[in-house]
């Protein structure tokens, strides 16, 4: 039984959706360029500021990995209508779904202007409409 608990507690990477699948996808994943390496010195270093966030165009968010392998970024796109609701109201279920699924993932969630979304942003979020939550018993 422990076993079982140990593997949904792992993270998994947050899904890249497959070219055939961009042109027709509500949602897009693609991962970014690489930033350029840091030098040795700045790793050593946990005061160094990150590398900015660049985000491409029409791109809302991107979730940022740091991982073993190095920092992963990857590119959320939405569809036209999706995006435009995105920009408006972030709060929206669309957009926060999103952002939950990087952070699941083990991201951190910034915003196409380089601001990172935290909790505490998603807190104001979830003030501003009313969330029913169902609970089984």
């Amino acid at each position: 039984m422990t076993l079982a608990i140990a593997g949904c507690a792992t993270q998994q990477p947050l899904p890249i959706t497959p070219r055939a699948d961009i042109k027709d996808a509500p949602v897009v994943r693609r991962p970014l360029a690489e930033p350029a390496a840091p030098p040795p010195a700045a790793i050593a270093k946990p005061s160094t500021p990150a590398p900015p966030i660049v985000a491409p165009p029409d791109t809302l968010y991107v979730c940022v990995a740091d991982t073993a392998e190095g920092r992963k970024q990857t590119a959320i796109e939405f569809a036209p209508k999706v995006a435009a609701l995105c920009k408006r109201h972030p709060e929206m279920g669309p957009c926060q779904y999103e952002r939950d699924l990087c952070r699941r993932s083990g991201g951190r969630v910034y915003a196409a202007n380089g601001q990172e979304i935290t909790r505490q942003i998603e807190d104001e979020y979830d003030r501003k409409v009313l969330r029913v939550r169902f609970r089984a018993n």
